[in-house]
């Protein structure tokens, strides 16, 4: 069987508001963690209680998450001011090797 190999090139990876995102996503888990404490009887006497935890581990990994992306975004940040005290122009790759 041959190895497969793509016929075309890969897009540029999509960027946006990243820590924005997992600030969002960080309080749903949290909120909804905090929502079924009320309930904690509820669920451990129908055997979900996994529901109540997965919530909050959403929540203790999304602001492990946060941690990654804040740091993430400033090194990308870093990285433009230097290119830019440079004069390089950001995304351009190393410049091409004459010889």
């Amino acid at each position: 069987m041959a190895k497969w190999t793509a016929t075309h090139e890969a897009p540029e990876p999509l960027e946006g508001p990243i820590v924005g995102t997992v600030t969002g996503g960080t309080i749903i888990w949290f909120a909804l963690f905090l929502f079924q404490l009320p309930f904690y009887g509820w669920f451990a006497d129908r055997g979900m209680l996994w529901w109540v935890w997965t919530c909050a581990v959403g929540g203790v990994l999304g602001l492990i998450g946060l941690w990654y992306v804040r740091g993430r975004d400033a090194a990308l940040k870093r990285h433009a001011l230097e290119l830019a005290a440079r004069g390089e122009a950001p995304g351009a790759g190393p410049a091409p090797h004459a010889g």
